[in-house]
């Protein structure tokens, strides 16, 4: 609500002045608070008329809001554009997971002469290396990597490795799939019916699913610290619902390029997949991950951690106790 206020109050103040706002009287609120805010920042300039107090203005109200309010919107469009980029990131691994379970469908999925693993449950290989990966990440990684550099891996680092991580399961998916059509191919099951079934054992799914885990062990825990360690401290209590929205949109949207794949090429039949050609769709994943990371090279170069003075005295701390 109060994000709405500020919003709506710069709108209702726009014109009601013009040029620098310096030395105007901006409220405070709760004027206990020795963290409050003295003078909002430069960024985002339009938004500063919500905080402006008049002569009958003494309350919070739909056209005036406090400085830390004004503050926290700020801090919110600030780290938007690398939220942003999370979406299109589990947009791939959305793509990615549908995909992998209509390959299982078609392969051999027997492990012994009387066990066949469903295809929905392969998708557990994924989930056990994600919390195996996140398990040995922070237990031996980041101890080492930090024993290594006196320094450990900041949030936009760990997402930024989960990012390259991903592009590579896309990578392998691809080349996985390259292998099938070849057997295909080969033992001229495609397009023939009741022959959909390739003779290569969907084991070898397990290797890019591991690939997608080890990255969602990087990413997931990284945009976690970085949500909860950036997000206004009002609002810190729903940073990390952030993380299920975006993974909501993701789906959402590898659900309708998904879609759109299969109207407009003839990469998904809907048939048999055998006639169509997987690995281009998964070489298309690849290439949205690799524009998706380049834009996020750029946010995370433009972006400013607001409470890296804390961040660095508590890394430094760590390094300390661990060198004596």
């Amino acid at each position: 609500m109060s994000i709405a206020r500020v919003v709506v109050a710069a709108i209702r103040k726009r014109k009601m002045l013009s040029g620098n706002c310096q030395g105007l009287d901006y409220y405070h609120g709760d004027t206990s608070n020795k963290f409050q805010v003295r003078t909002p920042t430069e960024n985002f300039r339009f938004l500063n008329f919500a905080a402006i107090r008049t002569e009958d203005e003494n309350q919070p109200s739909w056209k005036l809001c406090t400085l830390e309010e004004l503050e926290d919107l700020k801090t919110l469009i600030k780290i938007m554009p690398l939220w942003s980029t999370s979406i299109f990131l589990s947009t791939t691994i959305a793509i990615f997971n549908s995909l992998t379970i209509l390959q299982a469908l078609t392969m051999d999925r027997h492990l012994g002469p009387h066990f066949k693993v469903p295809p929905g449950s392969f998708l557990v290989f994924n989930l056990v290396a994600t919390a195996l990966s996140i398990f040995m990440i922070d237990r031996f990684l980041l101890p080492a990597w930090q024993n290594l550099i006196c320094q450990t891996l900041t949030p936009l680092q760990r997402i930024g490795i989960g990012h390259v991580i991903n592009i590579l399961a896309m990578v392998v998916s691809a080349l996985i799939e390259s292998r099938r059509l070849h057997v295909v191919q080969t033992h001229n099951t495609n397009g023939t019916p009741g022959s959909s079934i390739v003779p290569m054992s969907g084991l070898w799914l397990v290797l890019p699913l591991a690939i997608v885990g080890v990255g969602e062990g990087f990413h997931f825990p990284g945009q976690v610290a970085l949500y909860y360690q950036e997000f206004p401290s009002s609002l810190r209590s729903t940073s990390t619902a952030m993380i299920s929205l975006l993974i909501g949109i993701g789906f959402y949207l590898g659900t309708a390029i998904t879609n759109l794949v299969r109207r407009s090429t003839g990469w998904l039949p809907n048939n048999n997949i055998n006639d169509g050609r997987l690995d281009n769709v998964f070489w298309l994943s690849a290439v949205i991950g690799v524009v998706n990371f380049g834009y996020y090279l750029v946010c995370a170069k433009l972006f400013k951690y607001q409470n890296v003075e804390k961040h660095d005295d508590h890394d430094h701390g760590e390094v300390s106790s661990i060198a004596h």
